[in-house]
């Protein structure tokens, strides 16, 4: 008897997608980032798990992605390494298949939102899944706002997977508290809710070929973990070290335990913030700023030396 392909749609809330991402490379032990073409194999082997067929006959045919975008000046003001980032990542989506759907961010009392794109995903998810007869579409999301998606879908009689995700760290950079959960009314309303955190945390990141693991970019091999050093015959108040980050007018130099705030006005004469880029090496001193916490001044880009 010929089995029929299960076919499966899935839809990317880009912001929490980058989100989990980012908590995966640089809060959680694994420090990696999550794979596109990882988990989609994951997502034809969770769906073949649950529709109680072979992994073959389970098929993505569709895949998007949605995120509100920063307009090109903009991100050329953040410095030309966060462009460049966006056009890698808009190349891995295109090598697999995955269509963008971008809209502007809107600035609001000098706070950056992002309007409408779970409208407009809701939108296209509903429309492509009566389109194409989705049988089962993935939600990589975690608002409650798709819950009347979920549920018009369900009266087509189509299969919804939620891959969710639970999380807190506390943010080394600001010291404030960060904590990420997927709606569970969200999760009961899907037919296949996925608990993405449990499972990639009962497994052991240190173990190869296991489809947990396929899910994160691999691991380059490393040189030592760099640590800041003081500059070779020049006052002991001089230290050198590597930018960790940088945002709009301000940035972080690597310093255990805690990274060092500098910002723009801060730069050594002569020398431009809009020059460094991140991993760029810097000498700089220490100092506090008034609340006794401490910063890093004269931060002046540097060739690397070594003791």
């Amino acid at each position: 008897m010929n089995q029929n392909l299960i076919k499966i749609g899935i839809f990317y809330d880009g912001n929490y997608f980058a989100h989990v991402s980012n908590y995966y490379n640089y809060e959680h032990e694994r420090k990696a980032r999550l794979s596109i073409s990882g988990l989609h194999e994951f997502i034809r082997q969770q769906v073949a798990l649950e529709e109680d067929v072979d992994a073959k006959y389970c098929k993505i045919v569709d895949a998007h992605y949605f995120r509100g975008r920063l307009n090109a000046y903009d991100y050329n003001q953040n410095g030309q390494n966060r462009i460049l980032n966006e056009r890698i990542f808009d190349d891995i989506l295109m090598s697999e298949g995955v269509v963008t759907h971008y809209l502007p961010l809107r600035i609001k009392d000098g706070r950056i939102e992002e309007k409408g794109v779970d409208v407009w995903m809701a939108l296209e998810a509903y429309e492509l899944a009566n389109l194409k007869k989705y049988n089962v579409l993935v939600l990589i999301a975690c608002n409650s706002d798709y819950i009347p998606l979920v549920r018009k879908l369900n009266s087509l009689g189509i299969s919804i997977m939620v891959l969710g995700w639970e999380f807190e760290y506390t943010d080394e950079r600001t010291g404030k508290f960060r904590k990420t959960v997927t709606s569970i009314d969200l999760l009961n309303e899907s037919t296949y809710p996925v608990f993405m955190h449990e499972l990639i945390d009962e497994e052991d990141p240190e173990l190869e070929g296991t489809m947990v693991n396929e899910l994160f970019i691999p691991k380059e091999k490393k040189a030592p973990a760099y640590q800041p050093q003081r500059v070779p015959g020049s006052n002991e108040q001089i230290l050198q070290s590597k930018v960790l980050s940088l945002k709009n007018g301000y940035g972080f130099i690597h310093m255990p335990p805690n990274n060092l705030y500098f910002h723009y006005t801060w730069m050594a004469d002569g020398d431009d913030f809009n020059d460094l880029e991140e991993d760029d090496t810097v000498q700089f001193n220490i100092s506090q700023n008034e609340q006794g916490q401490d910063i890093a001044m004269n931060v002046r880009r540097v060739e690397p030396t070594y003791n």
